[in-house]
């Protein structure tokens, strides 16, 4: 791949994590996600090639400020755990708990056992490059996805007279649940077109 191509490809990423993180409720500016790709190159380049390492960035929560998140652009192609331990060492320099790793190829095994390893303390996610040059959620196919609060989903029960084990299913492995880092046991409320009634609602849990 040429630096051209690489650095049209991680303009792509680059944008689609600002997007991921704004539609997870943490503050995110416009002009992070509408730089063109120009300006992409003239900030994050370094004689032609994308330095990974300018584009970390970190940001809160936009109703708490101590609820902040880390993004991490791995340098390694095939993240190991040295790479897991580079993330870690900069989430407990900044006492930041939250951290996403995005890697140009693979993660192996082992950097996946230092996820799971650090899950009491960490909440770490993984994407690959790939995973991030188009967001899904813009597909005409995708309906809007709204998380409800722990609140939400008490009163979405109650009102139904549900049980959590009534309600339908999604993967928490599933494309758009990775996408809003849906973990298990939170709801989902999918509101779909409809042609009678202009538009429905309905609710999935994650498992």
């Amino acid at each position: 791949m040429s630096e051209q191509d690489e650095s049209a490809r991680l303009w792509k990423v680059n944008r689609t994590i600002h997007e991921l993180v704004k539609d997870r409720g943490f503050q995110v500016s416009d002009d992070e996600i509408n730089m063109d790709l120009a300006f992409f190159r003239e900030h994050f380049t370094t004689n032609g090639a994308v330095d990974r390492n300018r584009l970390h960035f970190y940001t809160n929560a936009r109703t708490d400020a101590k609820d902040q998140i880390f993004i991490f652009f791995s340098d390694e192609r095939n993240v190991g755990v040295k790479t897991m331990r580079k993330l870690l060492s900069i989430l407990e320099e900044k006492t930041i708990s939250r951290g996403v790793i995005i890697f140009p190829l693979t993660m192996t095994s082992a950097a996946r056992k230092v996820i799971t390893a650090m899950a009491q303390q960490y909440r770490l996610e993984e994407f690959s490059e790939s995973d991030l040059l188009v967001n899904i959620t813009h597909h005409t196919l995708v309906p809007r996805h709204d998380v409800l609060s722990l609140e939400e989903k008490k009163q979405l029960l109650e009102k139904y007279r549900l049980k959590e084990t009534q309600l339908p299913r999604i993967q928490v492995a599933d494309p758009v649940a990775r996408y809003y880092g849906l973990r298990r046991g939170q709801v989902v409320k999918i509101t779909r077109p409809s042609e009678t009634s202009g538009r429905y609602a309905s609710y999935r849990i994650c498992f």
